[in-house]
């Protein structure tokens, strides 16, 4: 989807960062929990020069955090919209019915999940407004997703795995929702202490 307009973890294109633009996607970095944004649900947005330019930024930030996808209230926007890559893994069916993976970088602008899969599988998730921090969420296996894609033309698509739970948690975002809000109760107590150290750091 990004291959025309981002390669090798450079943009290939040179979008101009108009000065009248409202948002300067250079000064966007990743928030931390508890801040506001991040329990804030989205709006939707169109796909235009200045949120593509956000779009290309976000996946430069989710790359250099290392995560598998990024939602717009992690870089302080409340906008409907995520990147994501789960790359490819050697134990990934060869020719699978439904995707669990992607070779390229995912942008979805207004995504919404119109079908779920009726079983629930437990898994451990962080997330990169919440370093260190993993706890069980239950999601289901599949998910079909409409969204806008980065040329903003409507997309219907699939996945299952770690791609479909990846979605899901971006979606989340997108509606104010966290892990936090998820988790098992046991998951929750293990990582009391760290909780309590975010809203520690937040206060200065």
């Amino acid at each position: 989807m990004l291959d025309e307009w981002y390669q090798g973890g450079t943009p290939i294109i040179s979008l101009p960062y108009d000065v009248n633009m409202s948002v300067d996607p250079s000064k966007l970095s990743i928030d931390i929990y508890p801040t506001k944004v991040l329990v804030t649900k989205g709006r939707e947005i169109e796909v235009n020069e200045e949120t593509v330019a956000v779009a290309i930024r976000m996946v430069e930030l989710m790359r250099e955090a290392e995560g598998i996808g990024l939602a717009a209230p992690q870089v302080g926007l409340s906008w409907r919209l995520f990147v994501a890559h789960v790359p490819v893994h050697e134990d990934d069916p060869a020719d699978p019915e439904i995707p669990c993976s992607s070779m390229d970088y995912q942008v979805f602008f207004n995504p919404k999940i119109t079908e779920f899969s009726k079983d629930m599988e437990p898994y451990d998730e962080g997330c990169l407004s919440l370093p260190d921090l993993t706890g069980e969420v239950r999601r289901p296996s599949t998910v079909t997703m409409r969204a806008l894609d980065i040329d903003g033309n409507p997309v219907e698509l699939q996945a299952t795995g770690l791609m479909a739970r990846c979605w899901q948690h971006e979606i989340d975002h997108l509606d104010g929702i966290m892990i936090l809000d998820k988790m098992s109760q046991m998951s929750r107590l293990k990582n009391r202490s760290l909780i309590k150290s975010y809203k520690r750091a937040a206060k200065g």
